[in-house]
């Protein structure tokens, strides 16, 4: 009778103990996909070279003699590149970053609600910086970290999500040596095909925290004096004559491809000024990129 009674209870317990267990398990064949393409990727890092002998002198073997040296470490990432997802949840973005029909990853992505996601060793390639270009640099897949927030992009990103960016770009900067400059968007690396992080992205707040460069606002918008109490702050320097360099010269120094230069200055414009990214550069905008360049070279 005791047994009818709490039969309900005992099979609701049940049925919640086999509904967590599903749960846990729901990307276990994805893991277990994971781990073995991450064993036949770094198959390579634990072969020995071959020898010319042993390759029977084939025109491509160039080794004469292998000796291992006992003194290396592993390579690390020397960049962090910030995107949006440009989809409508976090799930959305694992699930694409998940099915290998998309090609695309990412190492971290960053939830709305602040969760981090990892889902890829920092130490391995990820392929979300496509064909971009920073410098020199034009295989930054090879170089860097990539980092996806939760944004569709025509959003502000919420406060706790940058809140967990801070916490992760801590943590990459002190473990990697990041420089400061190189923290760095998308779009900075791809501006001809690449509109991300958005105009909400707070990279002013990022560079105050030592991630990413800012320009020094008050050489930019300088304070007239004409009185002796008087403080006139100006909000526009159009007018204030000063010589500065060639902006694409500016723009190449600190890291743009200038394959196109308008979608170079569309793309420093979404970065540092983050307000009418489609038109030429004012001279206030080349008075930010003068200050600027200087903190590249």
């Amino acid at each position: 009778m005791k047994f009818q009674q709490h039969r309900p209870f005992l099979l609701l317990i049940i049925f919640s103990l086999a509904f967590v267990s599903c749960s846990k398990d729901i990307y276990r064949e994805n893991n277990k996909a994971h781990k073995k393409a991450v064993k036949e990727t770094t198959a390579s890092i634990r072969e020995i070279p071959k020898t010319k002998a042993e390759l029977k002198y084939d025109t491509l073997s160039i080794t004469d003699k292998w000796i291992g040296t006992t003194n290396f470490s592993i390579r690390k990432p020397n960049y962090v590149i910030i995107h949006h997802t440009a989809q409508d949840s976090l799930q959305q973005t694992i699930n694409t970053f998940t099915v290998s029909r998309t090609q695309v990853s990412s190492h971290y992505v960053v939830g709305r609600d602040g969760e981090i996601v990892q889902m890829l060793n920092d130490y391995l390639r990820s392929w979300h910086a496509g064909r971009g270009r920073w410098g020199n640099d034009t295989d930054l897949n090879s170089a860097s970290i990539g980092i996806e927030l939760d944004n569709n992009g025509s959003e502000p990103f919420t406060t706790t999500q940058i809140e967990s960016l801070l916490v992760l770009l801590k943590r990459l900067k002190w473990k990697y040596g990041i420089p400061t400059a190189n923290f760095i968007g998308h779009s900075d690396i791809a501006p001809s095909r690449k509109v991300d992080p958005s105009i909400y992205f707070p990279w002013k707040m990022l560079a105050e925290e030592g991630y990413g460069l800012w320009y020094d606002e008050e050489v930019v918008f300088p304070v007239l004096s004409p009185h002796e109490y008087t403080s006139i702050p100006i909000e526009s320097t159009d007018d204030l004559p000063q010589e500065t360099v060639d902006p694409i010269l500016a723009l190449r120094i600190i890291g743009y491809d200038m394959s196109d230069p308008n979608a170079a200055i569309r793309a420093f414009k979404l970065h540092f000024v983050q307000h009418d990214i489609e038109t030429e550069l004012t001279e206030t905008d080349k008075r930010i990129l003068d200050n600027l360049y200087k903190k590249y070279l």
